[in-house]
């Protein structure tokens, strides 16, 4: 979703503004160094060469950056370009059929609880501004959230970038130590897992739960796909032997 929301807070707390942009940040970093890390871990597995696990990592993390922004980009666009669509019929009908809207806007009041003078009421103050009308029923008739300006690609680029910086970190190692590292994937562990917990944590702006739940979730899930990976490398590396 690329509309900007404001996420209410039941305990007090502010409210997030421009959190959608922050969103893909946070969420293409956690899916960039997941996905290149169990790239990593799979080719270790296999016991491979440092050269295969950059060349693989490498070429992974931009497809699927690429990839993942351009996804973004196209599902932003048409939520978009929906809502605009919506929000066109809407005035439309406010202009050319305003007492079946009026009746719409009964109902949905109606429904709220109102009843008698202040049903009337209610329905008179909100077809007074047309601006305000249609807006009402683009929330309370077709549940669309508001819609502020906002760009799609920027939304895709903030994305890939996140995904291939964090994506790049399990690459690191290799890319500094190459072949003369003894324990080079145990320092692309180690940094992985790290990372994976301070990029989780982060999650914890949206979610509201405490920054070292949403770290542990975020390690937990990537060691697992990590673990999977390497397992499915060790028992596949003599395949073609």
């Amino acid at each position: 979703m690329s509309y900007i929301f404001e996420r209410a807070s039941f305990r007090g707390r502010k409210h997030l503004n421009g959190g959608q942009f922050l969103r893909s940040v946070v969420y293409g970093a956690n899916d960039g160094i997941v996905t290149t890390f169990a790239v990593v871990a799979g080719v270790a597995g296999a016991a491979l060469s440092p050269v295969v696990v950059v060349v693989i990592g490498v070429a992974n993390l931009l497809a699927d950056g690429f990839s993942m922004a351009v996804s973004n980009y196209l599902s932003t666009k048409s939520e978009i370009d929906l809502f605009l669509r919506e929000k066109s019929i809407e005035e439309e009908e406010v202009r050319d059929i305003p007492e079946q809207e009026k009746a719409e806007i009964r109902d949905i009041f109606k429904q709220k609880g109102y009843e008698g003078e202040d049903l009337e009421k209610m329905v008179g103050l909100v077809s007074q501004n047309k601006k305000y009308w249609v807006d009402f029923m683009m929330s309370e008739e077709l549940n669309f959230a508001p819609l502020i300006s906002y760009s799609p690609i920027a939304d895709a680029a903030a994305t890939f970038a996140a995904f291939v910086l964090a994506g790049s970190l399990p690459i690191l190692p290799y890319l500094i130590l190459g072949g003369n590292g003894d324990n080079v994937f145990q320092y692309a562990i180690v940094m992985t897992a790290l990372v994976l917990f301070a990029v989780g944590s982060l999650r914890s702006i949206f979610t509201g739960l405490p920054w070292y739940r949403s770290g542990l979730e975020m390690l937990l899930v990537g060691g697992v796909a990590s673990f999977i990976a390497y397992l499915v490398g060790f028992f596949l590396r003599d395949v073609g032997a």
